[in-house]
């Protein structure tokens, strides 16, 4: 199978956006977005290079891709094992999904706890890429549901590679912001400041979010839409 049919594949193309779109939620979430100017701050080693500080924000989004890559192709591979694909199966991962949802916007204060790391890493450009890993492995309130949610469809294209793929969208929509932050655009700063003033709106919208992915999850719908977009990818020849 080429590459191309790897990414053409329906259940990643319906996928792809969602990932993005839980990334960028991640980001703007309440447990996140406060942090970043001390997270850039502590991966540019207090240093006023511009340079050192884009490096340092590269890098340490760097560092939790490659634990939510590792973690998509981990449920890639599961939902080949455990055929993802059976309504069942499908039934009680969306009924996750939802549950994750809800906690997202405030519900099971079990889900919403973090694990702290022991140890901190050197600062500057050496200690970003481990910052980023514990950033990763934190599972902070925010990180968990939606993590969860992406990997949950991960496990539904029943292939390592597609949940791989996944798990990199999802880290993108989280480190995007980070980098261009790092760059000083105006309009990704000014941003900043006004979801800091609608965090909660954000929050709810987040977790509605993975609510409706989890209902349709539950109910089948979302198995007709993959194969509805196979339908529509089979209309179309890439031409390369």
């Amino acid at each position: 199978m080429s590459p191309a049919d790897v990414i053409l594949n329906g259940s990643l193309l319906a996928a792809m956006p969602i990932a993005l779109l839980a990334g960028l939620v991640t980001f703007l979430s309440p447990c996140v977005l406060p942090l970043v100017p001390g997270y850039l701050g502590y991966v540019s080693g207090a240093a006023q290079s511009k340079t050192k500080l884009v490096l340092g924000a590269v890098l340490f989004v760097l560092g939790f891709t490659v634990v939510f890559v590792s973690l998509g192709v981990l449920a890639g591979s599961a939902g080949l094992l455990f055929f993802a694909n059976s309504f069942w199966v499908q039934f009680v991962l969306g009924l996750l999904v939802v549950v994750f949802g809800l906690a997202m916007i405030g519900q099971f204060d079990f889900l919403q706890r973090s694990i702290k790391i022991p140890f901190s890493p050197k600062v500057g450009l050496a200690g970003a890429p481990l910052l980023g890993v514990i950033f990763a492995v934190g599972w902070t309130p925010c990180i968990g549901p939606t993590l969860a949610a992406v990997l949950t469809l991960a496990s539904t294209t029943g292939d390592p590679v597609r949940g791989g793929i996944l798990a990199t969208v999802y880290s993108l929509g989280i480190g995007i912001p980070f980098v261009l932050i790092a760059l000083g655009m105006r309009w990704a700063v000014s941003s900043v400041a006004f979801v800091k003033k609608h965090l909660r709106a954000f929050n709810l919208f987040g977790g509605g979010l993975l609510i409706l992915i989890g209902l349709l999850l539950m109910t089948g719908l979302w198995g007709q839409f993959l194969t509805w977009m196979q339908g529509v990818q089979s209309g179309f020849e890439l031409i390369l």
